[in-house]
């Protein structure tokens, strides 16, 4: 049975119209920061039961599982909250003790952990500040194989072909609103890897002109897709890729305010597939990314080496799939 908004304000203990504006993303309204990460959560697990981590008994294992961004950050980004859902999950299925650490807190890891689980983006010198606190170090969402660290990654050459193929069948132009950031530390301005799988895809149909280029958030995709109806105006293309669904939520938004008819006028599709895609109007088109696999993934990487002796550095890719909703 599909889950509603009203299912989720029942489990949340809040109100309909509270979840229907936290998720999407209405920064007008006023709520607790406990209050949005709690719809999120039963959103993102839809048949939401509340993960405890377990006591490490004697010779239990702990681990640190430590998210590059700030807690307030996370709760905006439910790619990366996902993601810890699906580590907390598998670490209680195997009991693993969990301590959830975030960037600006990684001089508190304790030398008792049996290891870390790094979610997210890391520079050269985040890495190696990791390294030097355990040996037993797997990187989710960032690749650090060459340095010999386990990684787990989301593919993107692929699914991000199939989005151009199912946009451009006929030939159309395509655009784009794509995503850049800086590591926590600022030491290292992260490509959007989608924008190069894109570039590759449409091949001499690329055009610069229809490439924008926002931050993730939600208000740089409002911001950038009015960029492109202002700039662009009869030319606006008949569809655009969007990196991440933030970023499509705001564009849509912006679309709407500009009384752009989506898909009529304009198809969406973006990537991720968090819960929220479903719960905004149309329901968005989007490769959905298996966050709560790459979580499972990577404790069972941890749990290789921890109780399996491996030595070898390991990195596993998880796939994707393309699902087709309102919006495209």
């Amino acid at each position: 049975m599909k889950t509603t908004l009203k299912d989720i304000a029942e489990r949340a203990g809040v109100s309909l119209s509270t979840v229907s504006r936290v998720l999407n993303y209405d920064t007008t309204l006023s709520v607790s920061d406990t209050t949005r990460q709690k719809i999120f959560e039963v959103a993102e697990a839809l048949n939401y039961s509340k993960f405890k981590r377990p006591a490490a008994g004697p010779g239990g294992r702990r681990i640190a599982v430590v998210q590059w961004y700030s807690e307030n950050k996370e709760m905006d980004d439910l790619y990366y909250m996902a993601i810890r859902m699906g580590i907390e999950k598998r670490s209680q299925e195997l009991q693993i003790q969990t301590t959830p650490v975030f960037q600006n807190q990684v001089s508190e890891i304790t030398p008792d952990m049996d290891g870390i689980i790094a979610v997210g983006k890391y520079s050269d010198a985040q890495v190696a500040e990791l390294g030097k606190l355990t040996d037993n170090l797997v990187f989710v969402d960032w690749n650090e194989l060459d340095k010999g660290y386990d990684s787990v990654v989301t593919e993107f050459k692929r699914p991000v072909a199939e989005v151009v193929n199912e946009l451009n069948g006929d030939r159309e132009p395509v655009g784009i609103i794509s995503g850049s950031e800086l590591t926590t530390d600022k030491k290292m301005r992260i490509p959007d890897p989608r924008l190069r799988a894109f570039k590759a895809a449409m091949g001499d149909q690329f055009d610069d002109r229809l490439a924008f280029e926002g931050d993730y958030t939600n208000q740089s995709g409002y911001d950038e897709m009015m960029k492109a109806v202002t700039t662009l105006g009869d030319q606006l293309p008949r569809a655009f890729f969007i990196s991440n669904d933030p970023m499509a939520i705001g564009a849509l938004k912006a679309l709407g305010e500009a009384g752009i008819a989506v898909p009529q006028r304009v198809k969406l599709i973006s990537f991720n597939d968090t819960s929220v895609a479903k719960y905004v109007y149309p329901e968005l088109s989007a490769v959905h990314v298996y966050t709560d696999q790459m979580g499972v993934t990577a404790v069972d990487m941890m749990k290789s080496r921890l109780d399996g002796g491996r030595i070898a550095p390991m990195k596993v890719k998880v796939g994707t799939k393309l699902v087709k909703r309102a919006s495209s």
